[in-house]
C-alpha cells in the first residue's frame, strides 16, 4: 500500500504562506544540505501529487532547470526526478497539462486518491498545494508529513492546519540554515 507524504515549509508559527500566498520568505534559508534530503526524499517515491497552483509554478520551472548549464548540481539531480515522475494534478480548471508525465485526475478525488494508495509502488510526496492537502485532510489520506519549519515568523497568513491533528513524531533534523525538518506519522 501506498504512502501519501507531504512535504511542505511552514513558520515557526505554522504558516504555509504569507496572507497574500507570498513565499519569499522560503528563499534566504535554502541550502545544499537542505537539498540533499529533499531528493532522499523524492528518491523513495514514485508519483507526484498536486495542486493546480503548485503545478503551474514548477511545470514552469523544472523543465527549465534540467535545461540550464550554469544551474547547481543539485537542482539538475532533483530537476530529473520533478521532470521524469507521474505528477498527478488535482484541478476542475486546468485542461491542458505541458509538463512531462503529467495527468489530471478526473472524477471524485476523494476515491482516485484511496485508489491510488491501494495499489502497488513507492510513496506518493505532495509538495506545497495547500489546498489540496486540506482536502485530503478532511478525508484522512495523508500518511506522514514532512515539515520544513523556517526560523522566522509571519505573524499572519494561510495556516498548514486550520483543525486538530494528532501526530508522532519519527525524525527531526536541523540544518545549517536553521530550518528545522521535522517528519510526522499521523495518527488515524
Amino acid at each position: 500500500m501506498r504512502r501519501i507524504i507531504v512535504s511542505m515549509n511552514v513558520t515557526i508559527d505554522g504558516f504555509m504562506a504569507g496572507p497574500d500566498g507570498g513565499l519569499d520568505w522560503q528563499f534566504n534559508n535554502w541550502t545544499t544540505d537542505m537539498a540533499e534530503v529533499m531528493g532522499a526524499h523524492l528518491s523513495k517515491a514514485d508519483i507526484i501529487l498536486l495542486g493546480r497552483n503548485t503545478y503551474s509554478a514548477m511545470a514552469d520551472y523544472w523543465p527549465a532547470v534540467s535545461g540550464c548549464l550554469i544551474a547547481a548540481r543539485d537542482d539538475m539531480a532533483f530537476a530529473g526526478m520533478m521532470n521524469n515522475y507521474i505528477k498527478l494534478v488535482c484541478s476542475t480548471t486546468l485542461k491542458n497539462l505541458n509538463w512531462s508525465n503529467s495527468q489530471l485526475i478526473k472524477g471524485n478525488i476523494r476515491n482516485e486518491i484511496l485508489k491510488l494508495k491501494q495499489q502497488q509502488g513507492k510513496d506518493i510526496m505532495i509538495y506545497g498545494s495547500g489546498q489540496l492537502v486540506t482536502y485530503l485532510m478532511q478525508y484522512n489520506l495523508i500518511d506522514e508529513y514532512l515539515l520544513w519549519v523556517y526560523p522566522l515568523s509571519l505573524g499572519r497568513g494561510i495556516p498548514l492546519f486550520a483543525n486538530r491533528q494528532r501526530m508522532k513524531l519519527i525524525d527531526i533534523r536541523q540544518f545549517t540554515s536553521g530550518v528545522v525538518i521535522m517528519h510526522y506519522k499521523t495518527c488515524q
